[in-house]
């Protein structure tokens, strides 16, 4: 089997992938509520909220260790943002535009390793990675007229550190802990022991 035939989704891939995004995409509308009914818990320093950020994160890096093709976690981020938006976001459609942002920081992060690995290190960095694209859609669009040493530079690190770890490690420890169920054993990371 050629590296083309091993990238090629299968229906599979699609199926399960789409039941991730629109899983995560109800799960993104109610943490919209979530976010904002934690304002007032953050009032002593607001950046400091991004660090519930990463759960809008998740689908992205579980989109791509458990599909591991090529277009998984952008697949898998935007659609839950697509999803997100049709339940009625408090943000709207410009959510969609936020979930492309973010699914290409992760999606970068396994094409560097040329969807060959799947690891924890792998999903830090795509963690890391799709934080650092929600941190910098924020930074360019939400937070464009405010401080940037008091809030925009900690809003934008907070929200690269829950993103490294909610998306990043939470991604990882529950693909290990579908790929024990054996719902993933028709995919890689149910046969992967190295997960397991």
């Amino acid at each position: 089997m050629t590296t083309t035939d091993n990238n090629r989704w299968r229906t599979i891939d699609i199926v399960v992938a789409s039941v991730i995004a629109v899983a995560f995409g109800v799960i993104f509308w109610a943490w919209g509520l979530v976010w904002s009914a934690t304002d007032a818990a953050f009032a002593f320093f607001p950046p400091a909220q991004t660090l519930i950020y990463g759960v809008w994160l998740v689908p992205a890096v579980l989109g791509g260790l458990v599909i591991r093709k090529p277009g998984a976690a952008l697949y898998c981020e935007l659609l839950a943002a697509i999803v997100s938006a049709l339940l009625g976001s408090q943000w709207a459609s410009l959510v969609i535009v936020q979930g492309l942002a973010q699914g290409i920081g992760a999606e970068l992060a396994f094409a560097a390793f040329r969807y060959r690995s799947f690891r924890l290190p792998t999903a830090l960095l795509a963690g890391a990675a799709t934080g650092v694209g929600a941190a910098l859609f924020d930074f360019v669009y939400w937070n464009a007229g405010r401080d940037i040493v008091a809030y925009r530079l900690p809003y934008a690190l907070l929200t690269v550190v829950s993103a490294t770890v909610i998306a990043g490690a939470g991604a990882y420890y529950l693909t290990r802990a579908l790929a024990t169920t054996g719902v993933l054993d028709r995919f890689p990371a149910g046969r992967d022991r190295a997960l397991v």
